[in-house]
Order: structure tokens, then C-alpha cells, then sequence
């Protein structure tokens, strides 16, 4: 009777591998493979490596391993104790069921993902609720607002009823556009013309880029003057039945001008001026003013014209301060850049 060694290397022959093939295959060194061949079975580590060499070398030559285990056992003298008949049942089950060919079909990809699947839609629909709540507020409270807001408007409504008639009425007499007209220049002073101005007037003097420094007259009279720091403002409330202003300006290109709200583009006229004086003159209606502040007639008064120049030399030395005060400032800016660099 053959041996188990002599079975398996017979085996292995008649499929045509070699030893180097089998050791590549298997994973068990060569000089172990030629001691199972040989029954020399001492050269290994141990009799549980023995049997489980023997068994992997029998599964690779396709020998019954159960059948080659029981022969070596019947060679080295020891039965199977049931530990190792259960460890080669549970092995030869984990190798057929690796060597079972898998099943790839469409019921068995889907029972493999369906885990994924189920939490997957269980996410959407958490999610899908969530939007469909916040969704559902939002419009409730557009919904709210858009009736808040039109009950305001029935109110207010209700409210201004009776005074429609008279807002109508005073707007059939159409208010007219505000009009700026230059209607002179006479080396720094420039004459306007406000056409179709409200009865009370508010000129906005502004600096942008720099200081301005700036006087309003009002009626000969001055009403304010001071320095305007860059993107600072200030309001003239101009009285009633005012209709002549002077505006003396000491930086024009860091100064604005608004009157009613409507700029002044004084720089169209002579943007190389730094010092300026601008003559307003306000009319209510049509052309009648016009005529009223453009023809000064001879028959004046001697005081009206005496009041007249004072007040032009007060103007105009108050021009010549502003512009020493901008030139001295500029003497200053300069001086210290020097310094600086």
C-alpha cells in the first residue's frame, strides 16, 4: 500500500506541477512539501502542521483531504481526536463556500444593498418632511404679512378719504419741476436762477475729498458759516418769501451743493475756480421773479443801494479770508508731506 507522501506526490505529477509550482500555490515552503512526499514528517514543526500541510497539499493535487488525513493518521499512529475532525468539516465548508460560484443575479444584488437602500429613503423622507414643514411656515407667515399689510393699506385708506378731493384739487394746479439756470458770471460770482422753488427752501452744503470752507448769506444777512469736514454736511433752512441767497464757497472742488434736494453742478462753470461766490435767486412761480431779481432799476433808493454794497464788501472780504485761510491750510498740508518724506 502506497503511503500518504507517495499518494500525494503521484497526484501531483499526473497534473503536472512541480514542487516550485505546488509552493506557489499553497504557501508552504518547499523543503516541508518534500518531507510530506517523503514521509518525513519529523522535519516539520509540529503533527498538526503535518496534517494541515498534508490536507492543503491534497486539496491542491485534488485528493479527498478527509481520506488523506485518516491515512496519515492510520501512518503517524494517532486517530482524529473530534476537535480536528471538527476543524477540517468547518474548513472544508468555508472552502466550498468560496469555491461556490456566487449568485449574480438582479434579487441578489438588490437583498445586498437593500440595507443601504432603506436608510437612504429613510433620510429623504426625513428630509422631504422637514422642507415641507419650513416650507409650510413661510408661507404662513407671507401669508400673514401680505394681509397685515393690506389691512394697513384699507385703514389708511379709510383714513385720507376725505382730503382726497383737496389733494386732487391742489394737484390740478400741477407742481412744476425745480429748474437751476446760470444767468451770469462775472469772474468768481455766478448768478442762478431756482425756478419753481417750494416757499421754504433748504440748501445741503456737503465736502467730499477734503475741507470746505463755506458762508450762507440770507437776505444780506450772514446765517451761517464754518468749516465742513470731508463727507460731512449741513442743512440752511432757507425762511419763506426768502428770494436771494449767496453762498460763498472756499474749496470748490471738495465742495457739493444741494438745493431742495436737487445738485448744483457749479463746477460746469469754470471748474478751475477754488474760491467761489454763488448768487441764488428763488422764484415761486413762473417768470415773474425772474424779472423781479434780474432788472434792478434806477429807482432804487439810495439805502437799499448803500445796504446793497455793504453787503457785497462783506461778502467779498469774507471770500478773500476764505481763500488766504485755504492757501494758508495748503502751505501747511504741503509743509508737512515734506517733513513726512
Amino acid at each position: 500500500m502506497a503511503s500518504v507522501g507517495q499518494k500525494l506526490k503521484d497526484a501531483r505529477i499526473a497534473k503536472g506541477l512541480t514542487l516550485d509550482d505546488l509552493q506557489q500555490t499553497t504557501k508552504i515552503q518547499k523543503r516541508y512539501l518534500i518531507a510530506i512526499e517523503e514521509g518525513n514528517y519529523d522535519a516539520l514543526p509540529g503533527k498538526f502542521y503535518v496534517k494541515a500541510f498534508a490536507r492543503q497539499y491534497a486539496e491542491t493535487v485534488g485528493l479527498n483531504p478527509n481520506e488523506i488525513i485518516q491515512e496519515l493518521d492510520q501512518e503517524l499512529g494517532m486517530p482524529a481526536s473530534p476537535e480536528e475532525q471538527a476543524e477540517t468539516t468547518s474548513r472544508v465548508q468555508k472552502r466550498e463556500e468560496l469555491t461556490r460560484p456566487q449568485d449574480n443575479s438582479l434579487s441578489a444584488k438588490m437583498s445586498k444593498y437593500l440595507p443601504t437602500i432603506i436608510i437612504v429613503v429613510v433620510v429623504v423622507a426625513i428630509l422631504g418632511t422637514i422642507y415641507a414643514v419650513a416650507w409650510g411656515n413661510h408661507e404662513k407667515a407671507k401669508n400673514q404679512q401680505i394681509e397685515q399689510t393690506n389691512t394697513k393699506v384699507a385703514v389708511s385708506t379709510d383714513v385720507k378719504k376725505p382730503a382726497k378731493k383737496k389733494k386732487s384739487e391742489s394737484s390740478s394746479t400741477s407742481k412744476k419741476e425745480q429748474k437751476i439756470v446760470n444767468v451770469a458770471s462775472a469772474g468768481s460770482t455766478f448768478t442762478y436762477n431756482v425756478e419753481n422753488a417750494p416757499s421754504q427752501s433748504t440748501i445741503e452744503l456737503g465736502a467730499t475729498g477734503g475741507s470746505s470752507w463755506d458762508a450762507v448769506y440770507v437776505g444780506g444777512a450772514q446765517s451761517w458759516q464754518g468749516t465742513l469736514q470731508s463727507g460731512t454736511t449741513k442743512e440752511i433752512q432757507v425762511p419763506a418769501g426768502t428770494s436771494r441767497v449767496v453762498l460763498s464757497i472756499g474749496n470748490s472742488n471738495a465742495s457739493t451743493v444741494k438745493i431742495n434736494g436737487h445738485k448744483l453742478n457749479f463746477l460746469a462753470q469754470n471748474s478751475s475756480l477754488t474760491v467761489r461766490k454763488l448768487v441764488l435767486n428763488f422764484t415761486n412761480g413762473s417768470s415773474s421773479t425772474n424779472a423781479e431779481t434780474q432788472s434792478q432799476t434806477p429807482t432804487q433808493t439810495a439805502a437799499q443801494t448803500q445796504r446793497q454794497g455793504q453787503t457785497v464788501n462783506n461778502q467779498n472780504g469774507y471770500q478773500t479770508n476764505q481763500q488766504q485761510r485755504y492757501q494758508q491750510n495748503n502751505g501747511r498740508t504741503n509743509n508737512y508731506q515734506t517733513v513726512t518724506r
